[in-house]
């Protein structure tokens, strides 16, 4: 079967399997990439590992308490003045291929959003990083990963536990497999192919970086053949990795920068580049820094910015605040990684 065959093949499977999740409607509105771009199933039957979801997958503008629940916090449901959209109950996860606008230099980013594992922030955390990817000459590759159920949770006896189902990583493993049987197809260096994470997404960024060993899942193709290990990793205001971010706030505890015990980084864990605000609310400064030790420790290079003021799921929206000037300080670190040209 020709590649074309194959991706119509894929697309198809999708929209039947898109039913299959729960009854769409007029009245259920599902997130779609602009004009020029298509969604790609990342598994060509039913994923592994399934897991149930409420009802069919919705798109919706954030609300106040999904402002609080899932991006973390913030007093209302704006992010540098706008609000920001969310797809939950996704259970068929795609990834959407966007070309760089003008030179291309070969690299390319796999995007992962944030939304606590429970959402994607699809266009906050998602396409906006499309579009300042491309603009500087990268593939972007969004993945629309399955929440919720794929990330910790909350168990009454262990405390939280990675993970409930290793969905998102699955999810995760696989598109850097396609994304690298499909390099030469997209005009893509296979030695220079990234991951972008954000909060919750930060943490799917780290396991992939941390899990390319060996496949969380039996193999599908040729895809899976292919190394998933990024050969670099930016990753930002991350959750979920450190060891103590459970710990009860009233009593004593030693206060160890570790990671938890499902994160094993070794000096194979690809360069990273981090970025955190020290009055992140949802987030402590501590995960960034525990990830840091971990990397700095087992000879990974590694840069970190740390600013006093910028919060939690300020993406690439530019405000007042000098963190969200971010995106220059990752472009010189990709230029001095050898990944692109100054």
């Amino acid at each position: 079967m020709n590649k074309l065959k194959y991706m119509c093949k894929l697309i198809q499977t999708f929209f039947v399997a898109v039913f299959a999740c729960g009854a769409l409607s007029a009245e259920t509105p599902v997130w779609q990439p602009s004009p020029g771009h298509t969604q790609v199933p990342v598994w060509p039957k039913e994923p592994p590992d399934p897991q149930p979801v409420a009802g069919p997958e919705e798109m919706k503008t954030s609300s106040v308490e999904d402002a609080k629940l899932h991006v973390g916090g913030v007093k209302d449901s704006l992010v540098a003045g706008r609000p920001w959209l969310e797809v939950s109950n996704v259970c068929r996860p795609t990834m959407t291929v966007y070309s760089p606008k003008g030179k291309n230099t070969g690299v390319a980013v796999v995007v992962f959003p944030g939304g606590g594992y429970k959402v994607l922030a699809i266009d906050l955390e998602g396409t906006e990083a499309a579009d300042w990817l491309t603009s500087k000459g990268i593939t972007c590759v969004l993945l629309k990963y399955r929440v919720p159920f794929s990330g910790p949770y909350m168990d009454e006896r262990r405390g939280r536990v990675y993970p409930k189902a290793p969905t998102a990583l699955q999810d995760a493993q696989r598109t850097l497999g396609l994304v690298r049987l499909h390099a030469a197809e997209w005009h893509i260096d296979p030695h220079k192919i990234g991951v972008l994470g954000f909060s919750a997404g930060g943490h799917v960024a780290a396991g992939v970086s941390t899990h390319f060993e060996q496949r969380l899942y039996p193999a599908v193709d040729a895809a899976d053949k292919e190394s998933c290990r990024p050969d670099f990793a930016m990753v930002l205001f991350p959750g979920h990795l450190w060891v103590n971010e459970d710990r009860d706030p009233s009593t004593i505890y030693d206060e160890k920068f570790e990671l938890r015990p499902d994160i094993h980084v070794t000096r194979q864990t690809p360069p990273t580049f981090l970025v955190q605000a020290e009055n992140d609310d949802v987030d402590s400064v501590d995960e960034s820094l525990a990830y840091y030790v971990a990397l700095k420790n087992a000879g990974v290079p590694v840069e970190m910015h740390l600013y006093a003021e910028g919060g939690h799921a300020f993406a690439l929206r530019r405000t007042k605040f000098p963190i969200t000037e971010w995106p220059k300080l990752a472009e010189r670190w990709l230029a001095t990684m050898g990944m692109t040209s100054e």
